[in-house]
């Protein structure tokens, strides 16, 4: 049980650290709340939190195919995982360029969750970025069947708390958010990859001293 809510709160605390930062689905999320409501902005960010979770989902599976491996490539892959979190979280606090809204032609809350599914799932990239993710916070360990759910789930909730909470904001303010609120956003999602990252290594660095140690 304990092992499961630690699973869980990681999940979680990833689903928030990718979703956070303000990007094309983000200011999409922004307009489409300004424009039609509160649940015109979930219904955006749905799209893209089912996405998270089916790259989480893909990792995971991955991960449980090649699990017969793992134990020879645990150290490497924690070690390239976390000096890949360390890099997330440094371009987190690189000055940030205006982002444009991503532009869907949907009109209903249904049609809006596919298209933003489908602009988010369609970037290949992100399966590498959440493998190696997984792999930095030991969630490629992860054990069972139930394990990789617990933290994909995780992931989804993470993320779909992040759309509910600026879509939120956005409708109780009626205005977009400041540009400060971007910046803070990032830098605060940086700081946690570091954080994730820095945890990363230190748990390479105390498993490699423990080894030559015997």
């Amino acid at each position: 049980m304990t092992l499961s809510i630690l699973l869980f709160a990681k999940g979680i605390l990833l689903g928030l650290a990718i979703a956070a930062p303000l990007g094309p689905i983000g200011a999409l999320c922004i307009s489409r709340t300004l424009e039609r409501g509160f649940w015109a902005g979930v219904a955006g960010g749905l799209g893209t939190a089912l996405a998270d979770g089916a790259y989480a989902l893909m990792a995971a599976a991955g991960f449980a195919v090649f699990a017969s491996v793992l134990d020879i490539v645990s150290l490497p892959l924690r070690l390239f995982g976390g000096l890949f979190l360390l890099w997330l979280g440094w371009k987190s606090f690189q000055p940030r360029l205006p982002v444009a809204a991503a532009t869907v032609g949907a009109r209903d809350l249904l049609s809006t969750t596919a298209a933003t599914f489908l602009l988010t799932i369609t970037n290949p990239a992100t399966i590498l970025s959440f493998a190696a993710i997984f792999a930095g916070l030991g969630l490629a360990e992860a054990g069972d069947g139930f394990g990789a759910g617990v933290v994909v789930a995780g992931v989804f909730a993470g993320s779909l708390a992040w759309w509910f909470f600026l879509s939120g904001t956005v409708a109780l303010l009626h205005k977009r958010l400041p540009e400060s609120f971007a910046t803070w956003v990032s830098r605060i999602s940086g700081g946690v990859m570091v954080l994730f990252g820095l945890v990363a290594l230190g748990s390479v660095l105390a498993e490699w001293m423990a080894t030559s140690a015997t």
